[in-house]
């Protein structure tokens, strides 16, 4: 808990607010990710461009916006606390084995430290991401569309009362769906993250400099993004797969039987539905998300220098 308590203490909270920039990209990538749940989750639809012909036609540009609220607002929590739940395992794991906080952490130190920022993720995220899969994947034709038909009613009117209804049916657990799945997508992807990001800083910052330039953060935040979600694709599938499950169906029982079951039925490209959505998405995101990582870590070390 020490490591937790760290992280919202102190200098870190500086840097934990300003990343509320994360909020921003989210809502900037939302449309892409309603499309990847969608075509993850359901079988009809031939591709990218099918998906998102058919979600404008029946829904307009709301379709692609549903649970967004939720998501922006979770996500700024989220990223603080993931990035100052890095920053601060990071230092420990160095004052442990060289002395000082100060050391040069080795790629296993930060693969180490990424993998618990991840973990911490899982905890806090699980529930906000069943709500916005569930709203994703729910139908609410637009008035436009279906003017001649009354509308049926939705049974999720917006996260908060997505997370109402799936704690009265399913009860605790039911806010956990899908939580093998994210734990390992997100211990595994939070560590190739944060070491990809790290290895290419180092690889790419020239030799006298010990801060990576602003082109550098760029491309190593944006391939890193890329990396950790390419390679994190098929636990995502699956994720989603497990949390849009609602009650009474029970398709899956859990993780390796989801896997067995998508691949019986769709062979091994399903676990890879999305891949393309997952990389496009992720390079711009993650730009702006290390940018600003960088930008308040010199910021705060430089008042704190003042000081």
């Amino acid at each position: 808990m020490d490591f937790i308590a760290g992280a919202i203490g102190g200098k870190e909270i500086k840097r934990c607010f300003l990343l509320e920039a994360g909020g921003l990209s989210t809502a900037v990538g939302y449309p892409l990710d309603t499309v990847k749940v969608r075509i993850q989750t359901e079988g009809h639809y031939n591709g990218i461009w099918h998906c998102i012909q058919e979600t404008y036609r029946t829904e307009r540009v709301l379709g692609f916006y549903k649970g967004v609220s939720a998501s922006v607002f979770t996500v700024s929590l989220i990223s603080s606390v993931s990035f100052g739940t890095y920053r601060n395992f990071l230092c420990n794991i160095c004052k442990l084995r060289y002395g000082t906080a100060d050391a040069k952490p080795s790629g296993l130190d930060v693969s180490l430290a990424g993998g618990a920022a991840g973990a911490v993720r899982v905890v806090l995220m699980t529930p906000s991401e069943v709500a916005k899969v569930r709203m994703q994947t729910q139908r609410n034709p637009h008035p436009s569309v279906t003017s001649s038909q009354p509308l049926s009613k939705p049974k999720y009117r917006g996260s908060l009362h997505c997370l109402k209804v799936i704690a009265k049916e399913e009860g605790f657990g039911g806010l956990y769906k899908g939580c093998s799945a994210l734990l390992c997508r997100d211990c595994s992807s939070s560590a190739i993250y944060f070491l990809t990001y790290s290895s290419l800083c180092d690889w790419l910052t020239p030799a006298g400099k010990n801060k990576p330039g602003f082109l550098v953060v760029l491309l190593s935040g944006g391939s890193a993004g890329v990396l950790a979600w390419g390679l994190a694709t098929p636990l995502d599938v699956l994720k989603s797969r497990m949390q849009v499950d609602e009650s009474g169906q029970h398709k899956y029982k859990g993780l390796i039987h989801c896997a067995r079951e998508s691949i019986r039925q769709e062979g091994l490209k399903v676990l890879f539905k999305g891949l393309g959505l997952n990389c496009i998405r992720a390079f711009p995101v993650n730009m702006v998300v290390f940018v600003t990582y960088e930008a308040v870590l010199r910021f705060t070390d430089h008042f704190a220098n003042k000081k």
